[in-house]
């Protein structure tokens, strides 16, 4: 009897395959989530700085190019993203200490909160959006529509 017929190993190669979707899906979900931290400390100190420092936004224009120059294969260092940041962190002023909001932003993908905070205005609706969408597995398309 060869391996591929044999009970025991077609159960075995499952249970292997099982474990090695759950160990990716862990690692994603880390990356995403720090990500997301990353994205709100970034955008954090942008508006930091331009608080502080009376910076307008140019300065988003000169700091995407400079990241966009050192960080040359890393996407989502565009102005746009950047602006992104920044309304992400002030629309999560607590995102740093907060773990309730950390667990759920960071769950979901960049996407999915940069059309949460587009979208909705109030920081309940945004956390009720963002545990939903881990909850039902919705994706950004039908995420909001519900």
């Amino acid at each position: 009897m060869t391996l591929t017929t044999n009970l025991d190993y077609q159960n075995w190669l499952l249970a292997l395959k099982q474990q090695v979707q759950k160990s990716q899906q862990k690692a994603s979900l880390a990356v995403n989530a720090e990500l997301v931290a990353l994205y709100w400390s970034i955008g954090h100190q942008i508006a930091m700085k331009q608080q502080d420092q009376g910076w307008g936004a140019k300065v988003v224009d000169v700091l995407a190019q400079d990241l966009k120059q050192a960080f040359p294969a890393m996407k989502g260092l565009s102005r746009s993203n950047l602006m992104s940041m920044r309304a992400f962190a002030q629309a999560w002023p607590d995102f740093e200490s907060n773990p309730i909001v950390q667990q759920a932003v960071g769950q979901i993908p960049w996407g999915h909160n940069v059309l949460l905070i587009q979208k909705l205005g109030s920081k309940d609706e945004r956390l009720w959006y963002a545990n939903e969408t881990i909850k039902n597995g919705w994706s950004r398309a039908d995420s909001y529509t519900q």
